[in-house]
């Protein structure tokens, strides 16, 4: 006698058989009950998970005659009846299975619905079951579109795919729909212990855990590769032969690994994976477990109570849960997953996995902590305004300036600012210019000699209305404030556009920047953005301001801008606009079109003409 593989030997028989299914065999068994039937049922599912496990039940279902021949539509078939047996064994006329992976043309489906028209020979329905329907051609599904939605009474179609979104939505409204979902590993293993306990085949429960977890959900992939391991052991399912089997990697070996990286010991890291390379295991593997392992750790982090006690390796998980921290945990878990995809991209797997282990070293959340990191100036610090110069830190060293400049008495900006004598050179980019007012007498930092005084020249100098000190930071839509000093620096900047003096990003800068204090030999610009306030263009703009004859220092700060020439040249052009659209609705004309004919003026295309170009 031949021997009968154990996915078919222990195929389900009734709704009762079924494991993992409970959703659609409670759903079909109340429908049988109940008599109400539909004429086409769909079942969606991957592979080994029951679909035409289920359509065989349901066509003994529903042409079961009982072990009398008295019975009728029920959701316990005898499995002893003619109609029973014959759908078992592949031979029941009124049962016709078609696969559409291998008859997938618009011929075979209408040789199929041909046969609608006949009443049953020997059941009660008809029972049409197409299996991997979704491989049907257009032309297919639009054969059978009229009999899928209007069948005779006597007919039911069963269709079953592992890819529900390749069917038509005209075929999906025709069905009603089950889902068959993928078996968790407990109800994988649950089954597996029952079926060896049936065949009298020893297995330890740790060997039949791993073939669970390989089966990925699916009943047929587990009871295939247990067959496949009883081969392999010789009658005995053992830990030991059905990991070699499965290439699985060894769960001390993640342990170790784990156990190393919460330690940071790299060499330990290295050791190991080297331990793989010469065992042959799976790099790939190794991931796998470790993504299993650290997602329980995680759970264990989370919810402590919800350690399994069954488990063999629960201690231990809980023991590496407790060791690593928890955002360490789920940064090696991230790792592990996106470090699969990496390893087809090296020369050499096990290089790629020792890269990907040693990544949580290099990326340590706690490990870059005493470490200062270089970076740009962030943009909350930009647009915050510089601090003006204390006279502790004026009498403090400072880098050597970046153009040069005679000395020049120092004057704070508010009464509450104060500064002392700004020391020779000039002022370093990005620094704040120091001015005061009349009022406020210089106070020198030290003693002077009568030669150094007389060398000092007080100068009046034109401070902007606003206070630098409470200027908030950048703002792009800050109205314009006119001021004595922005007027004197729009000429000045409209001299040297005219002359294109200044051109791309210096040009930038002269418009977007305010004049805030001029003193006799040193000009204090403001800007916004701190993009515009590089050396290049400050000293390529110096440059233009000394051959327009205006020989002075720039010093510009990071603050807010109500006063530049930009904002006077749109203030200037909105003026224009708003003249120009006056004069052309307050045209007597005008005015007349719109009165007596409806006219309307099109928006944006009044634009003011300038006589001077």
């Amino acid at each position: 006698m031949s021997y009968l593989v154990l996915a078919r030997k222990y195929r389900p028989k009734s709704f009762t058989e079924m494991v993992g299914q409970e959703h659609v065999v409670r759903a079909l068994g109340n429908a049988l009950q109940t008599g109400r039937l539909h004429h086409a049922y769909l079942f969606t599912g991957t592979r080994g998970v029951g679909k035409t496990t289920v359509s065989r039940i349901l066509a003994k279902s529903l042409n079961c005659v009982g072990p009398d021949g008295q019975g009728g539509i029920t959701d316990q078939p005898c499995g002893v009846c003619q109609a029973c047996t014959d759908i078992d064994s592949g031979r029941f006329v009124d049962y016709t299975e078609l696969d559409a992976a291998s008859n997938r043309g618009v011929d075979e489906v209408q040789a199929l619905l041909e046969q609608a028209v006949y009443k049953p020979v020997q059941g009660r329905f008809k029972v049409f079951m197409i299996d991997e329907v979704h491989m049907l051609s257009n032309t297919a599904f639009n054969a059978m579109l009229k009999t899928l939605e209007e069948p005779p009474e006597y007919l039911k179609f069963v269709l079953a795919t592992t890819d529900p979104q390749k069917v038509p939505v005209t075929v999906l409204s025709r069905c009603l729909q089950f889902n068959l979902r993928p078996m968790a590993p407990e109800t994988v293993l649950e089954h597996l212990v029952k079926v060896l306990a049936a065949e009298n085949v020893p297995a330890e429960p740790a060997a039949l855990r791993l073939i669970a977890r390989a089966a990925r959900g699916s009943m047929r992939d587990a009871l295939s590769l247990t067959d496949q391991a009883i081969a392999f052991g010789s009658g005995q399912l053992q830990v030991e032969t059905v990991r070699q089997m499965l290439g699985s990697v060894d769960r001390s070996h993640v342990f170790q690994l784990i156990d190393a990286l919460a330690q940071g010991d790299g060499k330990t890291v290295v050791e190991t994976s080297e331990t793989l390379r010469v065992n042959g295991q799976s790099a790939a593997s190794t991931l796998e477990e470790m993504s299993v392992v650290l997602q329980r750790m995680a759970v264990l982090q989370a919810v402590p109570d919800s350690a399994d006690e069954s488990d063999p390796e629960a201690a231990e998980t809980a023991r590496l849960a407790a060791l690593l921290p928890a955002d360490e945990t789920q940064l090696l878990y991230s790792l592990c997953l996106h470090g699969r995809g990496e390893l087809g991209l090296a020369p050499d797997e096990y290089a790629a996995l020792t890269m990907v282990l040693l990544r949580l070293l290099a990326f340590k959340p706690g490990a870059a902590g005493s470490a200062e990191k270089k970076t740009l100036k962030s943009p909350e610090a930009a647009s915050r305004p510089q601090p003006v110069a204390t006279p502790a830190q004026a009498a403090a060293p400072r880098p050597a300036p970046a153009v040069p400049a005679p000395p020049v008495a120092a004057r704070p900006i508010a009464a509450s600012v104060l500064s002392p004598v700004r020391p020779a050179g000039g002022t370093p980019p990005g620094q704040v210019l120091s001015v005061v007012d009349d009022e406020h007498p210089v106070q020198p930092a030290r003693p002077m000699t009568a030669v150094q005084a007389a060398q000092v020249v007080a100068v009046p100098v034109r401070v902007a209305p606003e206070s630098r000190a409470d200027a908030p930071g950048p703002s792009a839509g800050s109205p314009l404030v006119p001021t004595e000093e922005g007027g004197y620096w729009h000429q000045v900047v409209r001299g040297l556009v005219a002359s294109e003096a200044v051109t791309a990003l210096v040009r930038e800068l002269a418009l977007q920047s305010q004049l805030v204090a001029r003193d006799s030999d040193q000009w204090l610009l403001r800007v916004e953005r701190e993009s515009l306030n590089s050396t290049s263009s400050r000293e390529r703009l110096q440059a233009a301001l000394q051959a327009a004859g205006h020989s002075v220092t720039l010093a510009v700060e990071i603050g807010r801008v109500g006063d530049s020439p930009a904002k006077r040249n749109a203030a200037i052009a909105e003026e224009k606009q708003q003249a120009a659209e006056k004069l052309i609705y307050e045209d007597p004309f005008v005015q007349t079109m719109m009165r007596d004919f409806g006219a309307k003026i099109v928006p944006g295309s009044i634009k003011p003409i300038d006589i001077n170009a």
